[in-house]
């Protein structure tokens, strides 16, 4: 049988009335109830009428969401957490994977009455899109901008304290010969996370055994480590820019017979669900993946429906996540 407002509203302990003003995005209504009603729909497995919803309303019920690629666990879990939030407020999601505005399923996406709102996710040509979404008058909101002068209507990750963090753990564990391996430039949490790593290290007044930049690929990790490996010097630590990187420098290591974290330990970056299943399992930083998404769908949510009129901005600390490829060193 179908789930009806009246069965959210009987589930939820609220009236008919304080459900529908949830629904519809009401801010008179309360924090405390407005997330009795959201748990009430996620538990019933309710679905606003979108149809019913969007004609009334004169909108299309489609949020759209560009990615620069769907092959990232993070990006994966931001997704799947906005598809979760935003289909309780009675809406679909449109995903394109693109690096840029130029492609036709972009154009398809940001014109007029094709979509509510758009979320951009780590975009790349992020000024190009802006002039565009703005010129159209389509509410937007980025998540994990490149440019700090792009932050009004944004969410973002203080990459800056993931890298500090993690190079201060290795720093305490007393690791002095600390390499990072880092993404593509172009990308701000590359920069952040390098800054950090810098400003641990200066602290201390220690220099990095090598900084050396590639993609956020598992190839990158091994081909760097097997460069070490072959002239005949490791650090004794690695700091790297993604799990991909530090996947790819752990399989060089346990390759070559080297023990981790015995006598080079491994940091990573994003808590991707394989760091958990690694043997050893990988110390890494974790990216609030739900309350981004989260506060992104609230931010987008209010500038359709009027609620929000000047630039807004959200900046989450990422979470140091101790796990068995770090230790005391010896």
């Amino acid at each position: 049988m179908k789930v009806s407002i009246f069965d959210v509203a009987k589930k939820s302990g609220l009236s008919v009335v304080t459900v529908s003003r949830v629904l519809n995005g009401a801010e008179s209504v309360r924090e405390k109830n407005r997330q009795k009603v959201l748990e009430a729909m996620k538990e019933l497995d309710y679905r606003p009428n979108a149809a019913a919803r969007s004609l009334a309303r004169g909108k299309t019920g489609i949020i759209g969401v560009i990615v620069t690629t769907l092959q990232d666990s993070f990006f994966d879990a931001v997704v799947k957490e906005l598809n979760e939030v935003l289909a309780l407020h009675g809406y679909y999601l449109a995903i394109s994977v693109s690096t840029g505005i130029g492609s036709d399923e972009n154009h398809y996406l940001i014109q007029e009455d094709r979509v509510d709102g758009l979320i951009l996710l780590s975009p790349i040509e992020e000024d190009n899109f802006i002039v565009e979404l703005k010129r159209r008058s389509i509410p937007y909101v980025l998540i994990d901008n490149q440019k700090p002068e792009n932050d009004a209507y944004s969410v973002t990750i203080d990459n800056y304290h993931g890298g500090y963090a993690a190079t201060k753990h290795l720093l305490d564990l007393g690791y002095t010969s600390l390499a990072h391996l880092c993404g593509q430039e172009m990308f701000r949490s590359t920069r952040e996370r390098r800054s950090g790593f810098m400003q641990a290290l200066q602290e201390k007044g220690l220099e990095p055994f090598e900084i050396v930049h590639g993609d956020f690929g598992i190839g990158f990790g091994y081909d760097t480590c097997q460069r070490w490996l072959h002239e005949g010097k490791l650090p004794d630590a690695v700091f790297a820019g993604d799990d991909n990187i530090a996947l790819g420098v752990l399989n060089a290591l346990m390759e070559a017979g080297v023990s981790v974290p015995k006598q080079v330990a491994i940091v990573g970056y994003d808590d991707h669900y394989i760091a958990s299943q690694l043997r050893p399992p990988l110390t890494t930083v974790r990216q609030p993946a739900d309350k981004i998404a989260l506060a992104a769908a609230d931010m987008l949510l209010k500038r359709i429906d009027g609620r929000m009129k000047r630039g807004s901005s959200q900046r989450f600390d990422p979470e140091l996540i101790i796990r068995e490829t770090t230790a005391n060193k010896e």
